[in-house]
């Protein structure tokens, strides 16, 4: 892929290698050394209680030690006082298709038959202890080029059926969250305390579906309802 600098996606910047572990967590890394403070992941604009919204998300609710070295995380930074992920909740989240309001299940219904229609792999792909963004802390993931070919694939799907999948394949920086920060405040301290976690061995997460889901927010928490599965072949 051709080198994109996106200063709303974090890191702005890609790896310079797309697929190398320690390439990928290095320069996660490198960019949250340079945040000075944390934001408040939930002041966002367009969401209320109310708010639905269609995503293609992958999910690890059945990834045992994906979700138990997420707990001994969360419990390692608690001091932090950061809304936890709970192990249901864990996600990527591969792209926003749209407001539920906007999208007539005819056209979900286009969307889901060409999405199936397409040659979309399954692969495996590590879960990099532990970095953060300006609002939450993250795994790094790897190897990005099968997430990116992933992408693309929801993307064209999406045209197809005349919908668009939010940001474009150059934009997306595969993570899975762990904790979101809930206020503004320094980021150094958010540094010291996942510094040691850094320590810990990836854990290998094979990725056999994507989810279509409704989305939407419930105290502190992303919820959704899983509208179509797909397996990857």
């Amino acid at each position: 892929m051709q080198a994109v600098t996106d200063p709303h996606a974090f890191p702005p910047a890609l790896p310079p290698d797309l697929d190398d572990p320690a390439v990928i967590a290095a320069h996660d890394w490198a960019a949250f050394a340079e945040v000075a403070s944390m934001n408040n992941h939930w002041e966002r604009p367009g969401w209320s209680a109310t708010t639905r919204a269609y995503y293609w998300m992958l999910t690890f609710k059945h990834a045992t030690a994906l979700i138990d070295q997420a707990r001994h995380c969360q419990e390692t930074v608690r001091d932090l006082r950061f809304d936890a992920i709970a192990e249901d909740g864990l996600h990527l989240t591969m792209g926003r298709v749209g407001l539920t309001t906007d999208i007539t299940n005819e056209r979900l219904d286009r969307l889901v038959e060409s999405a199936g229609s397409r040659q979309l792999n399954a692969f495996t792909a590590q879960a990099l202890p532990l970095t953060a963004s300006r609002g939450a802390i993250r795994y790094s993931v790897a190897p990005w080029t099968p997430l990116l070919d992933l992408h693309a694939s929801l993307s064209e799907a999406c045209t197809q059926a005349g919908v668009a999948l939010g940001k474009p394949t150059s934009s997306l920086r595969p993570h899975i969250g762990i904790a979101y920060c809930n206020r503004a405040m320094d980021a150094q301290p958010v540094r010291n305390a996942i510094l040691p976690l850094r320590r810990l061995p990836p854990v290998h997460v094979e990725i056999d579906r994507v989810e279509l889901v409704e989305l939407r927010r419930e105290d502190a928490a992303y919820r959704w309802r899983t509208v179509h599965q797909l397996p990857l072949a």
